[in-house]
């Protein structure tokens, strides 16, 4: 009997949408983790600081800049892997690329979005498949123990 359910909630946009968000999520994890612990906070505000002040953008502005992209991305990027808060999750990285391409924007004008823009796709994407294919992730298992608790109470 279990086995018959499961099967009937696995199918093959189930599955694609795992692979995608898994993949999507990794991108920026891996990213995020990449800023925070190797490259340190520090030189990915010297990275932007120069090229950004020219243009006149506060310091504090880079800097908050920085920190929320680089812990966003980390954070965000993980919740998304496991299926937890994913819609809020996919907000905060939508808001985190708008922040990026309004960065390399002010930088060059004429920036190259081959890193950007197939995630903001994949965002996209999450955002208006129906949300009963993602029902590998935490969100979902979460759901139905609500659900369950519901109606046995």
């Amino acid at each position: 009997m279990k086995m018959i359910i499961l099967l009937d909630i696995i199918n093959k946009e189930v599955i694609a949408v795992f692979m995608v968000r898994v993949f999507l999520s990794l991108l920026f994890f891996f990213q995020g983790l990449d800023a925070v612990f190797n490259v340190k906070l520090k030189r990915v505000v010297e990275t932007f600081e120069v090229p950004l002040a020219v243009k006149g953008v506060p310091k504090p502005l880079i800097v908050m800049g920085a920190f929320y992209t680089s812990y966003i991305k980390l954070i965000a990027g993980f919740c998304l892997l496991i299926g937890f808060a994913k819609y809020y999750a996919l907000y905060l990285l939508g808001f985190d690329l708008i922040i990026a391409s309004f960065a390399f924007g002010l930088m060059k004008p004429m920036w190259d979005m081959q890193f950007a823009f197939p995630r903001f796709v994949l965002i996209i994407f999450f955002l208006v498949v129906p949300s009963e294919w993602d029902v590998i992730s935490v969100d979902y298992v979460w759901s139905v123990i609500k659900f369950v608790k519901a109606v046995t109470n």
